[in-house]
């Protein structure tokens, strides 16, 4: 469907404006936005709530305007009235979420978290609203009104925080969208014409300049040029394209004037099949079931029956009133916040630890699984190695040295757009050469470029250049010719007024600290795996430098989340490092996905842990902060169970008063606060 742009609805979202045809379609598009934003609105409620009555209070005991809190209004005291008026909107505004969850819980016969909580929360609440509009019938009214919304603030801080940290799994969809163009130059009877890509038909051919997107998959009609496939196959060199050769839509096409014939468009497309992995993917490994979770399936019903059979002891023996603050009492301290807060504030921390090392935390999902992780599966483009060629080897022969071979190269090269002509003139700047301008310059459409310098003829490139010019290789050229192209590397002979001079040799190489990196991996006990869909050749190459035993190589993007569910289905944890679009469906497949802050955008929307520099020694430190995390997870956890245990029992027996209960389960949250905040002390 078009939109017309000047009667749409717009939306800014990100750095990017959108356009819909309507208020209910940009709802749908904004949804996870609109949630967090709404349940940000929530908890800042909660939270001026809980100042506000503290603020009464202390203005109360300091004896501050007492005139004011004293006076009666209906028989009512000003400071009650105003508690009752702050408090009631916070229980049923900022608390509605979870008094509906609540509801649904019961309708559907279950009990969760959410049924807890209300009852705790409307307990404290009714029990405040009685005691103030009817002191005879609650003579230790006082506090509760508080109680109930201080229990809300900790609920709903703890919930924002977890689901501020684990960013919605839309955003991902939303940036593999962005990569395509939304406009395509389409050539009709002789004439550029340009159109929405949705209006892009099979067999239209359209125009790509050198730097533009190629807007979808398709065949070259007319024309030669490179094209930058990485961010969609991890080819870390651009692919030469000539007439007849395919493309795919949402590369780059880097030199030359192309005419493309579209052969598959809209959902058929090579970047529609990423989005549906990643969809599919996501879906597949929604989070884990927390441990809270699984407890509150037992923990609930136990505290109802506590409650039960507390107050139909206490009514028989003692009488209503007895029995109701019994039975106040146990809900008050049952109340799971320290649950609640468990898990959000010991991510918390951890993010807060990671963020001193540049490791990103993203949900407590991720950091649970990373305790039984296994293999650990890395991209090579970009994340094992720097993601663009560079010179590793200069060999100089027939009398000339290095620098005249490296300054030879560099001229000829000069005129060129080609990255292994990047990479020719960055060793040349390096080595401090000033280089000079060709006195003419040729591009030699996939085979090299020809120049000529100071009255001699260069040639740089491949053996079809020199044998389309008659220059023959000699036993010593080609035994190092062959020996570098076995290295996985791209090597280029010069040749200089029609004799072999030398050769350069440039590839895309490791990262300087990734050999330290994966030693530490496999010095933790888990199996390295390099998966790549570069040539074999080059990656085992890469492989043997690094250390690492396994490669799988020449592999699609969309058959990378297959390797993934591979290893899944033999019974094993994986974790996925990656950072660029064709790792994505593999990051969230996963059960960890960890990318690298310099990758793309989506790779990092994908990941549930996020390196933000681009060193990969933080993979190994991302892996023991997050097992350093789960224990605090697990000892909050720990905590708050063991403290429902004791507290629930003695509040039966009638030992505890409603309100010290209340003050015994913020005490317990507390604890569970401070736990979490002693990650600050770790040591990566």
């Amino acid at each position: 469907m078009v939109v017309e742009v000047d009667k749409a609805i717009k939306r800014k979202i990100g750095d990017r404006t959108y356009y819909f045809c309507s208020e209910s379609c940009a709802r749908t598009y904004e949804q996870p936005e609109q949630e967090l934003r709404a349940m940000k609105r929530r908890v800042a409620l909660a939270l001026l709530g809980v100042v506000s009555v503290a603020a009464l209070r202390v203005l109360a005991l300091l004896g501050l305007v007492v005139a004011i809190m004293t006076l009666k209004i209906v028989g009512i005291s000003a400071l009650d009235l105003a508690l009752f008026i702050v408090s009631t909107p916070i229980v049923w505004v900022a608390g509605w979420g979870i008094h509906r969850g609540a509801y649904k819980a019961l309708k559907n016969r279950a009990i969760n978290m959410d049924v807890l909580i209300t009852t705790g929360v409307l307990a404290g609440w009714g029990y405040g609203v009685v005691s103030t509009f009817f002191p005879a019938l609650g003579s230790e009214g006082y506090g509760y009104l508080e109680i109930s919304i201080a229990i809300l603030a900790f609920v709903l801080l703890g919930k924002f925080i977890e689901e501020t940290i684990r960013r919605k799994s839309a955003a991902a969809i939303r940036k593999l969208l962005e990569l395509q163009p939304t406009i395509a130059r389409l050539l009709k009877d002789g004439q550029e014409l340009e159109v929405p890509i949705d209006d892009v038909q099979v067999g239209d051919v359209f125009v790509v300049k050198p730097g533009e997107k190629i807007p979808t998959d398709g065949v070259v009609f007319a024309g030669y040029s490179s094209v930058d496939e990485k961010i969609i196959t991890g080819e870390s060199i651009p692919i030469e394209k000539n007439v007849g050769n395919e493309v795919i839509g949402a590369t780059i096409n880097k030199t030359g004037l192309l005419r493309v014939k579209a052969t598959k468009v809209g959902e058929d497309t090579a970047l529609m099949q990423i989005v549906r992995l990643v969809e599919e993917a996501q879906a597949a490994s929604a989070p884990v079931q927390k441990l809270a979770d699984r407890v509150v399936g037992y923990f609930v019903p136990a505290v109802f029956t506590v409650a039960a059979i507390a107050f139909t002891f206490w009514f028989v023996t003692s009488g209503f009133s007895t029995a109701f603050l019994v039975l106040l009492a146990i809900l008050l301290i049952a109340c799971p916040c320290a649950l609640g807060i468990a898990t959000p504030t010991a991510i918390l921390a951890g993010v807060g630890k990671g963020a001193e090392y540049g490791v990103l935390l993203r949900g407590g999902e991720y950091v649970e699984n990373i305790g039984k992780l296994q293999i650990i599966v890395l991209d090579k483009t970009g994340t094992l190695t720097k993601g663009e060629p560079s010179v590793t080897d200069i060999l100089a022969f027939e009398g000339y040295n290095k620098n005249e071979v490296l300054e030879f190269a560099a001229v000829a090269e000069k005129g060129s757009e080609h990255p292994l002509a990047e990479a020719v003139l960055k060793a040349a700047n390096k080595a401090g050469f000033n280089i000079s301008d060709a006195e003419s310059f040729e591009a030699v459409p996939g085979h090299g470029v020809k120049a000529s310098f100071r009255g001699r003829v260069i040639l740089l490139g491949n053996r079809r250049l020199m044998e389309e010019n008659k220059i023959s290789l000699k036993g010593q050229t080609e035994s190092h010719l062959t020996k570098l192209e076995e290295q996985g590397k791209t090597a280029m002979l010069l040749a200089v007024d029609g004799e072999i001079a030398g050769i350069v040799s440039a590839m895309d190489t490791p990262k300087d600290n990734a050999a330290e990196a994966i030693k530490q991996l496999q010095d933790m006990g888990l199996e390295v795996v390099m998966l790549t869909g570069d040539n074999e050749r080059t990656a085992k190459a890469i492989a043997e430098q690094l250390g690492i035993d396994t490669v799988i190589a020449n592999v699609l993007p969309w058959e990378k989340v297959s390797v993934i569910k591979k290893l899944q289905s033999e019974g094993k944890v994986v974790a996925m490092v990656g950072d660029g679009v064709n790792d994505a469906p593999a990051l969230a497949q996963a059960h960890v996905g960890i990318a690298i802050g310099s990758g793309t955008d989506i790779a990092k929307e994908t990941g549930g842990i996020i390196l933000i520099k681009d060193d990969l020694r933080d993979v190994p430190r991302g892996i023991m902060l997050s097992k350093a995390t789960m224990r605090k997870i697990k000892q909050n956890l720990f905590w708050a169970f063991v403290y429902n245990t004791i507290s629930i029992p003695v509040a039966a027996l009638g030992l505890l008063s409603p309100i010290i209960a209340a003050g015994a389960m913020a005490f317990s949250s507390l604890f569970v606060v401070s736990n979490s905040a002693t990650l600050k002390l770790l040591k990566l």
